[in-house]
């Protein structure tokens, strides 16, 4: 006998192609080829064209089990062949229910939901009939593709097949009429199809109101289920926090009979939605003291809470304990670890990470390359792009915010003007107002003032706060105090409660040493009963996270820590460092100034780390605003005075300071 080669992929056979009857395998069991498909072929592209060339060879492919299960192996999202699912699909003479149901969701899971609901129609047409597991899909397309009027007729059909009584098509008919703002038609559903409504479905509606903002309905459908799984608590913590209601979430959260993976992941979400970073991580400690195993869902959710404040140590904790219980590290928990590493000053364990994963998809390239960004190794991140162009590997709207921003922090004004002009053309993505931001960004850091301006003015979009911001940012720096009083009133037009704005341009005059308008601004503020936001740093000990704030003394710790300063901006005096207090704001005397400076936050949690950490242990800062000139003078020389490498993650980016300089390179 001799020996079967692997062929290419046949695309384009006809019917009787298909009919290969003769081979000596031809009687190979259909058992045997889908377990073949729904084993190794569903992780394999190769092993699914090689299967391809054996159901061909051997006479199978007209059977609708096997073409069926082909079809769904090439719309693995995973292959990104979709066009060989289709291909696939057209070659099956009169397909059944099983293989149109397999192209439809294959269409759906690809993020092709109008193809999806396509392909329904072409059902209709040649009257397929459609089962219970059709419409699922078909809902789930209509929500994702916006597709009101479509949703509406295919209900019609579910109606028609007396399929309306089915608790997963009336889940998600539920959901998707939810999704549309249209609450009648929702409960209309669950009430109205002449079946009782089972628990999923409940719940299905309370999440609609949850997401409608109709906290009161959901409560009331909430009080008055006699039967509730864990589910319909789930839904309750969810939609309390999207709706901004911790305490309320938490409430249901501690008060839950039962507790599963989605419940401690739903409460963890909702504190990282809400920016409460410590009181995530507060719950995971909970889980440690109740001796819950964390799965999947927890530990992403987890991770991203040790991204937010910089919680190496537990960051640390979560990656051991998934390699200690052989949790596989797919695409969405390693780019939650890259996340977390690069965002804790570990550039170098996120490469690890990012190199070993077997599994990438366009947003762990975008958390690598946006990780680089920040910690301005712009060319890292540029090769990475390329690299990731290789891999055929599309780019969507967030690498470009990565590119740009890397090209922002390091100055390379013509890569940036480059991209921006070749987002559309090349990539096939649309810049949006948050590109032209960063490129405005990157002009203004580089000095040029009216080539942002003229940006801004060129702009297909109106400009938002966050474009005006960066060029607002880009006059502080300079010191163009007319242009940046200019585009400072436009700001407090546009975001007249926003303490920012008011703080930057004050900044601005001081700069100028126009106290007039300093004092206007501050007046300003004052009556229209705006506080600046307090500068706030938070460093990781032993596992427990420390907040600092300006001038704060509530910390245990706090008599030694500012006699730990004192010692501190002694020692840097005799190395000739001498407090920047230019942009203090008037009104008190110099003396004042030295000391409002030396309590800055980032400078209180330095001198914490001293007094706990062993000489040379790097010292890991996350700040909430952005570093300041004397900060930022200070830190470099408090690295090369103790000897100490200090990372402090500001709003904007990172400073790596060792040997009296920093990564920046006084660029940020």
């Amino acid at each position: 006998m001799s020996t079967t080669t692997t062929t290419p992929l046949p695309y384009h056979l006809t019917p009787k192609d298909h009919l290969i009857e003769n081979s000596p395998t031809s009687k190979l069991s259909q058992k045997i080829i889908l377990n073949l498909l729904n084993t190794k072929c569903s992780t394999s592209l190769q092993h699914l064209k090689q299967a391809h060339d054996l159901i061909l060879r051997t006479g199978h492919f007209q059977d609708h089990f096997i073409a069926g299960s082909l079809v769904k192996c090439y719309a693995n999202p995973h292959f990104g062949t979709l066009d060989c699912s289709i291909k696939v699909f057209d070659q099956v003479l009169k397909p059944n229910v099983f293989v149109c149901n397999s192209v439809i969701k294959g269409c759906l899971e690809n993020n092709e939901p109008c193809k999806a609901i396509s392909f329904y129609y072409e059902m209709v047409v040649v009257n397929s009939r459609p089962n219970k597991y059709t419409y699922p899909t078909l809902f789930k397309a209509c929500t994702a593709a916006r597709a009101v009027e479509e949703a509406v007729q295919i209900h019609a059909h579910v109606v028609k097949h007396g399929l309306g009584g089915d608790g997963h098509i009336k889940s998600a008919g539920i959901q998707m009429y939810a999704s549309f703002g249209r609450l009648t038609e929702a409960l209309s559903m669950l009430n109205d199809e002449g079946e009782e409504s089972d628990v999923v479905c409940w719940n299905a509606m309370i999440d609609g109101y949850m997401k409608c903002g109709d906290v009161e309905a959901a409560k009331e459908l909430f009080d008055g289920m006699l039967k509730r799984n864990v589910g319909t608590w789930n839904v309750m913590i969810t939609g309390f926090a999207r709706c901004g209601m911790l305490e309320e979430a938490r409430k249901v959260f501690d008060k839950m009979p039962e507790k599963d993976d989605i419940s401690w992941s739903a409460i963890v979400d909702g504190y990282n939605k809400g920016g409460y970073f410590k009181e995530a991580l507060e719950i995971f400690h909970e889980m440690q003291r109740e001796k819950v195993r964390p799965r999947k869902y927890v530990l992403s959710s987890l991770l991203a809470a040790c991204a937010n404040v910089g919680a190496l140590d537990q960051g640390r904790w979560i990656h051991t304990y998934m390699e200690r219980n052989f949790i596989p590290i797919d695409a969405v928990l390693g780019t939650s670890l890259v996340d977390m590493y690069a965002k804790c000053g570990r550039l170098d364990l996120a490469w690890r990470v990012f190199e070993k994963m077997k599994q990438k998809e366009v947003f762990s390239w975008n958390a690598m390359i946006g990780g680089l960004a920040m910690h301005g190794c712009a060319e890292d991140a540029l090769e990475l792009f390329l690299k990731m162009q290789g891999e055929k590997i599309k780019p969507n709207d967030i690498t470009f915010v990565g590119i740009l921003n890397a090209c922002a922090h390091a100055g390379l004004v013509d890569k940036g003007l480059k991209y921006l002009n070749s987002m559309e053309q090349v990539y096939g993505v649309e810049p949006t107002v948050e590109h032209y931001g960063c490129v405005v960004d990157l002009l203004g850091r580089a000095g040029l003032l009216t080539e942002a301006e003229e940006l801004i003015s060129s702009m297909p979009m109106q400009p938002n706060p966050a474009v005006w911001g960066a060029l607002l940012g880009a006059c502080r720096k300079h010191g163009n105090v007319v242009l940046g009083e200019k585009v400072g009133k436009i700001l407090l037009k546009l975001e007249p409660q926003n303490s920012g704005r008011y703080a930057l341009l004050s900044n601005i005059y001081a700069k100028a040493r126009r106290w007039d308008d300093v004092a206007s601004l501050r007046k300003s503020m004052k009556e229209r009963g705006i506080k600046t936001t307090a500068g706030g740093s938070m460093i990781e000990l032993d596992g427990t996270i420390h907040e600092f704030k300006i001038g704060d003394g509530s910390h245990p710790q706090a008599k030694e820590i500012y006699l730990m300063l004192k010692r501190v901006i002694e020692k840097l005096q005799m190395e000739g460092y001498s407090p920047n207090t230019s942009q203090v704001l008037f009104g008190i005397d110099e003396e004042e100034k030295e000391t409002a400076l030396g309590h800055h936050s980032e400078k209180l949690a330095i001198a914490f780390g001293l007094l706990n950490t062993m000489p040379g242990t790097t010292i890991r800062i996350v700040k909430n605003l952005r570093v300041c000139e004397d900060c930022h003078s200070a830190t470099k020389l408090i690295s090369r005075v103790y000897n100490r490498e200090i990372i402090v993650r500001d709003r904007i980016r990172y400073h790596h300071f060792k040997d009296g300089t920093c990564s920046c390179k006084d660029f940020w």
